[in-house]
């Protein structure tokens, strides 16, 4: 019988052609994550082609990926929108990802150092509440907070799991529902306290828990936030 070997200038063009397209879809999912790209919006080939500087081809290809990972989807007669959840696909979703963020958390306490416990806490203190609203710094350290338990946990699978479901919704509305409702900021830093104090203390149990309940509070703010914006999001 005689096999047929791959073509090595082929399969090189494709790998590239893949790594282009991967680039592509996630300079679009930063776009849209960040904001720059509301929820509701449509995305235009030409225009995203344009301002990343690639051809329509790899634009296509990735928001077929992102149609794929839930972020956006394809209305009839307007083509890729930036996709707006309902809100019980936010709270399925977050009830996922608190039993996943629980397992991280409980992996976590077994492993983390005094070191690790103390960049921690400095991370969360950024989100102390006070008379500033929150900025740029303090979002980025929320979602510090948890990738940083996700690294100490040191499951790759695991820490993948809980990117994808994170990637179905923009991170800038998360960080709108800090900065628009103050007791969800005290909240968010009390239940992140709690946290720390259970993984000091080396408490699996408590950790699951209280990782799991700060989850669940999260994906439901959220959810009321798509409730009470859903009605006029913007979909021109």
């Amino acid at each position: 019988m005689d096999f047929a070997f791959p073509n090595a200038a082929a399969e090189s063009a494709s790998e590239s052609g893949s790594a282009l397209v991967d680039a592509t879809a996630a300079a679009i999912r930063a776009r849209i994550m960040s904001g720059e790209i509301p929820i509701g919006a449509q995305l235009r080939q030409a225009e995203l082609a344009k301002a990343l500087g690639v051809s329509r081809t790899p634009v296509r290809e990735a928001l077929r990926q992102l149609q794929t990972g839930g972020l956006i989807e394809v209305v009839p007669n307007r083509g890729a929108v930036v996709r707006v959840p309902a809100p019980w696909e936010v709270r399925e979703a977050y009830e996922v990802r608190a039993e996943l963020e629980g397992l991280a958390a409980v992996r976590a306490v077994r492993r983390i150092t005094r070191d690790g416990l103390a960049d921690l806490r400095a991370t969360n203190d950024m989100l102390r509440p006070g008379e500033a609203p929150p900025n740029a710094a303090s979002h980025a350290a929320n979602d510090r907070f948890h990738t940083m338990i996700h690294e100490i946990a040191g499951n790759e699978r695991l820490a993948r799991a809980i990117q994808e479901i994170n990637w179905a919704f923009p991170r800038n509305v998360s960080a709108l529902v800090l900065h628009e409702h103050p007791r969800h900021r005290d909240d968010n830093f009390a239940e992140h306290e709690r946290i720390l104090a259970a993984f000091e203390a080396e408490d699996i149990d408590l950790a699951r828990r209280e990782m799991q309940a700060h989850v669940i509070s999260a994906g439901d703010q959220l959810a009321r936030w798509y409730e009470r914006r859903s009605a006029t999001v913007f979909r021109g």
